[in-house]
């Protein structure tokens, strides 16, 4: 497993913001496509061949994210972990999730989510 720095984790999120970005708008459109196709209203998105696409996408961009060895730990909420390092050697996630508008957060393996710190 590749292990980031702090910087080079912000510089791959940074990489990675416009495939991020199209996650969620793919992710949106897959849910409306989805209540479509279980008897929902009808949608402007179209029907089971677009919602077919937007789920292809979604596989490609996840895909794309996971590539650079960053872990892809949510959908929706989009969340997006960095292995890493502290300075003493506890391995660790720097931790990315929807809406931040940068990566400012970590917790230890073993804790998770739960034991999200603010970088120092």
């Amino acid at each position: 497993m590749a292990l980031f720095t702090l910087a080079e984790a912000r510089a791959e999120l940074a990489r990675l913001r416009p495939a991020l970005d199209e996650i969620v708008t793919c992710r949106a459109d897959a849910a409306e496509l989805a209540a479509v196709l279980a008897g929902g209203p009808p949608s402007p998105l179209g029907g089971l061949p677009e919602w077919k696409a937007a789920a292809a996408r979604l596989d490609d961009l996840m895909t794309e994210v996971q590539q650079t060895g960053a872990e892809l730990k949510s959908l929706a909420p989009l969340l997006v972990d960095f292995p890493g390092e502290l300075d003493d050697g506890t391995p660790i996630l720097l931790c990315w999730l929807e809406g931040e508008p940068a990566l400012t957060w970590y917790h230890r393996r073993d804790l998770g989510f739960a034991g999200r710190r603010r970088l120092p």
